[in-house]
């Protein structure tokens, strides 16, 4: 399997979610997530996993994919290929020991691959994305957000934070993604789409 940007199913699209858990803003999410019957995926990093099972634990039992962002949220530009494999197996450790499930789908921070993520991808399925909303500021607010997503299109694999504390974030950006999402998620329901986890988006690729 190549690395894959977006699905060929014109009638689903998938959210994902990066940088997380954050304890204030993943409960509201999932929330909303539940209210609005979408199914998500989210690339969480493995310290905050390990920080907070409990929302790790919500995601698997509210039938949300949990995919491996790293360990810490690190370019793998500047990390050895060990620092990397290590960063990978401790993540998909600290999923499996409290969903039971062993992550494959892995999104490497920034979307930044190097050779190793070459090397593993018999082992992980590697998820970019074809839509971005450049949600990690608060510039623009809600409103920017929405206007990115105006355009969405069957098969687009959507990029979000549920997450502000990485490196060029902002730490209360999350919120505006979130506002974005409550019109967001009731536009593209009246487009027909399907909001459907990755693994429901490329399974055929």
């Amino acid at each position: 399997m190549n690395v894959v940007k977006r699905g060929r199913d014109l009638s689903k699209i998938a959210f994902t979610f990066d940088d997380g858990p954050n304890p204030v803003y993943t409960p509201i999410l999932l929330d909303l997530l539940k209210e609005n019957e979408v199914k998500a995926t989210f690339f969480v990093v493995g310290t905050k996993a390990e920080k907070y099972p409990e929302l790790i634990q919500r995601m698997h039992n509210e039938g949300h994919l949990i995919g491996i962002h790293n360990y810490v949220h690190h370019s793998n530009w500047f990390m050895t290929p060990w620092k990397v494999r290590n960063g990978l197996k401790n993540t998909a450790k600290v999923i499996k020991s409290i969903t039971g499930v062993t992550p494959i789908y892995y999104r490497p921070p920034w979307g930044m691959l190097n050779l190793f993520d070459f090397m593993r991808r018999g082992k992980y399925k590697i998820i970019l994305w074809s839509i971005m909303a450049e949600d990690w500021r608060t510039s623009g607010g809600s409103e920017k957000i929405k206007q990115r997503l105006a355009n969405i299109k069957g098969g687009d694999v959507i990029l979000l934070h549920d997450c502000g504390d990485t490196l060029g974030a902002e730490s209360d950006a999350p919120r505006n993604t979130i506002n974005a999402l409550r019109d967001v998620l009731k536009t593209v329901k009246t487009k027909g789409f399907t909001c459907v986890r990755v693994d429901e988006l490329v399974e055929k690729l």
